[in-house]
């Protein structure tokens, strides 16, 4: 198994891919180095890839591979499939360059509708027919994935739905997400929280980490609260809580900002008519939720088979982080010797209590 922490041998395959077998079927030798490879949780067809080449091929699928030789073995890791499509060139008087534009295969779910009025009927294995709908709308292998959940009524196609966000929606029912591995096979990971995630590696700023010096990160603490206010009222009963963040520590309370950020609350639903210690325990946990941020993190790697929705451990102290769990969310690889990968991902911080 190739160790990702130690030197190797890098370079890059290319093969057309026969979208009836899945197989690769035929070598490109005429791909130029810089092509790029980008993975986005937020993208509908979550991805895309820009692949330079000399000369001109038609649609069709490309699969890229980064072949690695080390301590005399070679390995051959996949880094995705995508359909070539909307090529443009550029001609420096000796060589054509094209540079093909490349789309995942959940592009072909995205291109066609279902029929007006279409619905999967309630009492339906929901993750069954996630599997045959995607099955029968794109030329991907689908993996199927086991469910138990069914649906407890009809679920109607919108008039501007396609069938990727049809089934997407359907997953979702079901708890599941549509996703792809390298080889481009459309997979339905489940939807899971940061929190019940395990890292599946870890960053560090040793001289054994793979990860660059390179590093950004944002986040947005302006309209954080820190005073919460409840008013409820109901025939006879009137409740009035106010909940105030003013600890030293935590940098959007009242102390250190000094002034207060009021979140009020006048059309409280709860189950029930509440007792006055219901609305304070509302209150106060209502600004422990609006005191979340969300961080986002840029940072640069070498290849390591990270994916979307990994969780990662990041121990770089310079940048104070420290045992920080993140989620990948979005990867842009570049096929070049080193491989580098700007990866970005996210974790919550609670900054009151």
């Amino acid at each position: 198994m190739i160790d990702w922490h130690e030197s190797m041998e890098q370079t890059f395959e290319y093969y057309v891919v026969d979208p009836g077998t899945w197989k690769d079927k035929q070598k490109l030798d005429t791909v130029k180095p810089g092509s790029t490879i980008k993975r986005d949780s937020k993208s509908d067809t979550l991805g895309s890839a820009s692949i330079k080449i000399t000369g001109l091929v038609g649609e069709c699928y490309i699969r890229a591979y980064l072949i690695a030789i080390q301590n005399g073995v070679t390995y051959k890791e996949p880094l995705g499939t995508f359909l070539v499509q909307t090529p443009s060139s550029s001609f420096d008087g000796k060589v054509k360059s094209v540079t093909l534009d490349a789309y995942t295969p959940l592009i072909e779910l995205n291109e066609n509708p279902p029929a007006l009025g279409y619905f999967t009927p309630k009492k339906s294995n929901t993750m069954d027919e996630v599997y045959r709908l995607a099955r029968d709308n794109c030329r991907a292998p689908v993996v199927p994935s086991k469910s138990d959940k069914v649906l407890y009524s009809d679920f109607v196609a919108n008039t501007s739905d396609t069938w990727l966000t049809y089934c997407k929606d359907l997953a979702a029912n079901a708890d599941y997400e549509l996703g792809l591995d390298e080889m481009g096979r459309i997979i339905f990971p489940p939807t899971q929280e940061l929190e019940s995630l395990q890292p599946v590696t870890t960053y560090n700023d040793d001289n054994s980490s793979i990860l660059l010096p390179s590093i950004t990160m944002e986040h947005d603490i302006y309209g954080i609260p820190n005073v919460v206010e409840i008013v409820y009222s109901n025939n006879n009963d009137y409740y009035y809580s106010r909940v105030v963040n003013d600890d030293v520590n935590s940098p959007t309370s009242t102390v250190n900002r000094g002034r207060e950020i009021i979140h009020r609350v006048t059309d409280l639903n709860l189950a029930g008519i509440p007792t006055n210690a219901q609305v304070d325990e509302y209150a106060e946990k209502l600004l422990k939720s609006l005191s979340t941020v969300e961080y986002t993190i840029t940072y640069t790697h070498g290849y390591c088979q990270t994916r979307l929705g990994d969780c990662v451990r990041l121990n770089y102290k310079a940048a104070g982080l420290t045992d920080v769990k993140a989620k990948v969310i979005s990867q842009s690889i570049t096929c070049e010797p080193g491989c580098p990968v700007e990866e970005t991902a996210k974790y919550t911080k609670n900054l009151w209590r």
